[in-house]
């Protein structure tokens, strides 16, 4: 068992909190969170972590669904949401794949 024991939530001096979590994800969804911190490090001019990515994500996210009309409701959101339908691949193309793609070699090997 791990000794180490990390509060799984604290307040942050600004008034935020931060929540410590871990995420199974497939693979392209990590490719996808490399494309949105490459976007968002562009438009900041500067290196982002895919954890200020997500942040980021979930923000503008919750930003968008109070911007709209009181009738209507936000669609919900589901993992596999983002996930396009995709032939079975083995876990090592896939990951090689989204690896490809987040460094921008895809199709060049």
């Amino acid at each position: 068992m791990n000794d180490r024991v990390t509060p799984a939530m604290h307040a942050l001096p600004d008034g935020e909190a931060e929540l410590t979590l871990v995420v199974r994800l497939p693979w392209e969804d990590v490719a996808r969170l490399g494309q949105e911190a490459g976007r968002l490090a562009t438009q900041l001019r500067r290196p982002v972590t895919l954890e200020e990515a997500v942040s980021h994500r979930l923000r503008s996210t919750r930003v968008a669904s109070h911007a709209k009309p009181a009738g209507e409701q936000p669609p919900a959101v589901t993992a596999s949401a983002s996930v396009s339908s995709l032939p079975s691949r083995p876990p090592a193309e896939q990951a090689r794949q989204a690896i490809d793609r987040i460094t921008g070699t895809a199709g060049t090997a």
